[in-house]
């Protein structure tokens, strides 16, 4: 059961882990080299040097195995960062959720404003979502759009930043990128991680569990899956409040098929059927949302339980 997503998750967790042996076998024959060629900046009206921006695969750090956590040092150059936060400047609405006090934890998320960047045809925003999809193995169709927070000090909330769309099934990757450097706080802390006790080096945090620092550029890919298909019930991360300064981070969720397909429909309801005499039983005990590819299916497969998951 969901053997064919629990496949493509084993791959890209593989090559992720044996980066640079994967990019010479692929025969996806991938260009890693983005071009920022006469990029124009939307907001000053500047262009760009004349630079290739090369994806360099053995550069993705694991940092934990359960979940599976990896960092990529400066991947993204501190023109893309500044040109994201001057895109997001003059369109942040409120994202606070006030709490009962102000305690100085990962709960307790210090002021919040959120942009989605939604149909950007902004070609420096294009050419990241090229290089996401490198780097995670998955189509950008299969992402919702970056959205951007920022997160300041000395005001008591919690942040949204749980995707806002299910359209695209069941979420397989969420990819964090630093826009800023942060003075003091704000590390992405992993509560659930199996180094959950321990401290990554250089990144001392008054959070509990095991962190990230901010630094910009850099940039954090989470998988929500483990390989068999599944919803990984360690990969949640929190953002510890921010003690000084200010905060931005950009945020993409991808997920198991393209965002806004439609779902299946049959015209004639003899034709919605189950594949397997245990759809019944499966669908009782939760699989079409914990495996909907298998269940319900994709644009690329049928699925086997679709009556039972009452998508028809």
């Amino acid at each position: 059961m969901g053997s064919g997503i629990g496949a493509v998750l084993v791959l890209v967790a593989a090559c992720l882990a044996l980066a640079p042996l994967c990019t010479l076998v692929s025969s996806r024959r991938l260009d890693t080299s983005i071009s920022q060629e006469n990029l124009v900046n939307s907001t000053s009206g500047s262009i760009a040097s004349n630079s290739r921006f090369v994806f360099n695969p053995s550069k993705s750090k694991r940092l934990s195995w359960h979940p599976r956590v990896f960092l990529y040092e400066g991947f993204l150059s501190d023109m893309e960062c500044d040109h994201l936060v001057s895109m997001a400047h003059g369109n942040m609405e409120s994202s606070l959720v006030l709490t009962d006090g102000a305690r100085n934890s990962s709960h307790n998320i210090e002021a919040g404003f959120r942009v989605h960047l939604a149909d950007s045809k902004d070609i420096v925003v294009s050419n990241i979502e090229d290089r996401i999809s490198l780097w995670s193995f998955l189509p950008k169709e299969y992402g919702e759009s970056i959205h951007i927070l920022k997160y300041g000090a000395n005001i008591s909330g919690d942040i949204k930043d749980e995707p806002e769309s299910s359209s695209g099934g069941h979420k397989l990757v969420t990819i964090l990128m630093y826009l800023s450097n942060v003075k003091r706080g704000g590390e992405t802390v992993f509560p659930r991680s199996e180094l959950k006790d321990s401290q990554a080096e250089g990144s001392p945090s008054e959070c509990s569990g095991y962190s990230v620092r901010p630094a910009k550029g850099n940039a954090i890919l989470l998988f929500s899956s483990v390989p068999d298909g599944e919803t990984d019930k360690d990969s949640q991360y929190e953002e510890c409040s921010v003690l000084e300064g200010e905060k931005w981070l950009a945020i993409k969720h991808i997920y198991t098929r393209k965002i806004d397909s439609p779902k299946f429909s049959l015209a004639s309801e003899d034709e919605c059927t189950d594949e397997d005499d245990r759809c019944v039983s499966w669908a009782a005990h939760g699989e079409c949302d914990r495996n909907p590819t298998f269940m319900i299916g994709s644009p690329d497969y049928y699925g086997s339980c679709r009556k039972s998951c009452r998508v028809c």
